[in-house]
């Protein structure tokens, strides 16, 4: 079968490999669908930051159809459409026990310290792997993942209906906050980004408003009234530096982007204006549910998809994406359909 393997940073090769074995017990085979590129794989490939394995077959973001269960598997049968987990947490530190296994301790991702959905077919737990509906395009069953990411960032953020809310980036993880935020709060959402037709594509299926990111334009917009909730999926210091001053007292920032570099600030900021930052890591429980709104959410999400037709096309993908040269929020590789 075809896979994608990353070798080292910048190394990125499309092989021949073994079909995987038969499952052991808890584990089930699939055959892969579709599957999405994700910001972690370019910073991974740009960086090698979190090359634990080398190589190993990348993707965290796939659905699939289930080709042979193991022993002791009784929520999958053959044939069924699923989509992946992406965690590979313990289930026995205190973080898991507590429900929090996004927080695991030993938390690892698939495509890293497992092989990854850039391929044909590949072997998982059966705990990472949720039926969806199978009506459902394969472009968009992949999309589950990082919708339960934005699911989860905007569960985190908590803003009271009624209360603006405002975006901040318009990539994969803030456009699909801002959907998730126009079906599921009630209140304005404002949306901030470099790429004003990235920001314009973002408002246009999901209704919110594309704002400069200053204070005086945002009371303008509001109609003088407050801000006290934002988002941000950039990672950028800067735009969480002048998030945090626009952000009046009393509500939060969620924090959802990878950042480079540190935040240099007074914190009497955060306890005299009583804002929160709130940190906002993969998601927690959230991919059932994120699965479950699929069907709805479907024609929006397609607005927001480009589809490369083949594996053997990731490679270049990839480069093409680190230029920017992508007009669309997520990159869809049809793999085998």
């Amino acid at each position: 079968m075809k896979a994608v393997r990353l070798y080292d940073a910048r190394d990125l090769r499309v092989e021949e490999m073994p079909q995987p074995s038969a499952p052991a017990s808890g584990f089930v085979n699939i055959e892969v669908r579709a599957a999405g590129i994700c910001g972690s794989d370019l910073h991974n490939y740009r960086t090698g930051q979190w090359i634990s394995r080398r190589p190993s077959t990348a993707g965290h973001e796939f659905c699939g159809r289930v080709t042979a269960v193991g022993e002791g598997v009784g929520h999958l049968v053959l044939g069924d459409v699923v989509s992946a987990d992406s965690r590979m947490w313990c289930g026995t530190c205190p973080a898991c026990k507590s429900g929090r296994s996004n927080v695991c301790e030993t938390l690892g991702f698939v495509g890293e310290v497992c092989d990854g959905g850039f391929a044909e077919a590949v072997q998982l737990p059966a705990r990472l792997v949720v039926r969806h509906d199978p009506q459902l395009s394969p472009h968009v069953a992949a999309m589950a993942e990082p919708l339960a990411v934005a699911l989860h960032a905007v569960r985190r953020l908590a803003a009271p209906d009624g209360e603006p809310v405002l975006v901040v980036g318009c990539g994969t993880i803030g456009g699909l906050s801002a959907l998730l935020l126009s079906r599921l709060h009630d209140g304005p959402l404002l949306l901030a980004d470099l790429n004003a037709e990235r920001a314009a594509l973002v408002a246009d299926v999901t209704g919110g408003t594309f704002v400069a990111l200053d204070k005086a334009a945002i009371e303008a917009v509001l109609s003088r009234g407050r801000l006290r909730h934002a988002l941000d999926a950039t990672g950028s210091i800067q735009a969480i530096v002048q998030a945090l001053d626009i952000l009046s007292g009393g509500g939060a920032l969620a924090l959802v982007g990878i950042s480079h570099g540190k935040l240099d600030f007074d914190p009497n900021l955060l306890v005299e204006r009583e804002i929160s930052l709130v940190g906002c890591h993969a998601f927690a429980d959230e991919l059932p549910e994120a699965i479950g709104l699929l069907v709805d959410l479907a024609p929006a999400l397609q607005r927001f998809i480009e589809v490369v037709p083949a594996l053997d096309e990731v490679p270049a993908a990839y480069e093409r994406l680190l230029r920017g040269e992508s007009k669309a929020l997520k990159t869809i590789i049809e793999v085998t359909g």
